[in-house]
């Protein structure tokens, strides 16, 4: 069953590996950089603090223990534990694969960039998103950011997938947290 279920992985993400174009290679890279994105997280944060002043803090610390939980459990635990090669990183694929960036660490499952970029999405989307319809856009933004991770060559598709759903439960855990324990006068009230 897991020998069935990791090779219809690798035949997934051989296929959407395959799928680039030497044009498409210097887009995909500057998505799946975290640097590209400390910009469009710097006008977050600033919308945040503009729009909801003092409301913003307990907004901007949930969904920064949202994005923390969600790395850790990736990279600190599941990575070490589940010793999964990244696919960049297996023999018998790499001349199989179009490898964009060199490899990286050792080990993709879970995919911390999807874990990371789901968290934030979905915390945005949970806190907000019945005041702000546009922030469904983050998730148009965390799909890209994961696939990104496929093209280059860093992830299975079930790193991504694993990353995700780790991402949303994190965003929901904190956001609970968030309902639970911020004074009412502190929380931003759904419409």
């Amino acid at each position: 069953m897991l020998e069935t279920l990791h090779q219809l992985d690798t035949d997934l993400f051989l296929r959407l590996n395959g799928l680039y174009a030497p044009w498409l290679d210097p887009i995909m890279v500057w998505i799946t950089e975290r640097n590209s994105w400390f910009p469009f997280y710097a006008l977050l944060l600033g919308w945040l603090g503009y729009r909801f002043r003092w409301q913003a803090v307990p907004l901007i610390l949930t969904l920064a223990v949202a994005v923390a939980l969600s790395d850790q459990t990736a990279s600190a635990l599941l990575k070490p534990l589940t010793l999964r090669l990244r696919p960049c990183h297996v023999p018998a694929l790499q001349p199989l694969i179009h490898p964009v960036l060199p490899c990286g660490g050792q080990y993709g499952f879970a995919s911390s960039h999807a874990a990371n970029a789901f968290a934030l999405a979905t915390g945005l989307w949970f806190l907000l998103g019945q005041r702000y319809g546009w922030l469904r856009w983050t998730f148009v933004w965390a799909f890209l950011l994961a696939y990104s991770r496929i093209y280059v060559g860093a992830h299975y598709p079930l790193d991504i997938l694993a990353g995700a759903g780790i991402g949303v439960g994190m965003a929901a855990l904190s956001v609970t947290l968030y309902r639970r324990f911020t004074p009412v006068h502190l929380r931003v009230a759904p419409r």
